[in-house]
């Protein structure tokens, strides 16, 4: 009496194949270990004239179930999809959508402005507006001569938010 029927356990090896190969392909090593290669919620980010637009998929979330945070360049997203209440965990034979809580941070692109953000959501796509700041112009800095030590010279050079000083002094 053979000890092992390979015909009745081949569905349950493919089965054990097709799902191993799923899980793999959703899956990527890095220096720090293995981790989703998917993020959720998928974002995209547009550069549109005076702003960014940033959407994000959330479908089967509701409005009452999200939140956004901004705080030290950062935008936080926070959410849960509902579980499906009528289906047990033992009923799945397949479960690849998401439910349950979430949570995402995104950094914010350089020079927003923070607090004129503006977020509508819809049709499960959430959508976030962030108008670009105004990147001020070069300008010309008069140049004082030094009261204390009239042979000293000073020169400041101001491009931006990059500042630098040299003081020189003659004789020294």
């Amino acid at each position: 009496m053979p000890v092992f029927r390979l015909h009745h356990n081949l569905g349950s090896l493919r089965d054990l194949e097709q799902e191993v190969d799923r899980l793999l392909r959703n899956v990527q090593l890095t220096v720090h270990g293995v981790r989703a290669r998917r993020k959720f919620p998928a974002i995209n980010v547009y550069e549109v004239d005076n702003e960014y637009l940033l959407t994000a998929e959330l479908p089967g979330t509701q409005l009452s179930d999200l939140e956004l945070t901004v705080a030290n360049g950062m935008l936080t997203l926070r959410g849960k999809r509902a579980d499906l209440d009528h289906v047990s965990e033992s009923s799945f034979r397949r479960s690849e959508r998401f439910h349950g809580g979430w949570e995402r941070s995104v950094p914010l692109p350089e020079r927003v402005i923070e607090d004129k953000l503006a977020a509508t959501f819809a049709n499960g796509v959430l959508k976030i507006r962030l108008p670009k700041a105004v990147q001020s112009p070069a300008r010309k800095i008069q140049i004082n001569a030094d009261q204390e030590n009239p042979d000293a010279t000073e020169s400041r050079i101001d491009s931006g938010s990059d500042v630098s000083s040299e003081v020189i002094r003659p004789n020294e």
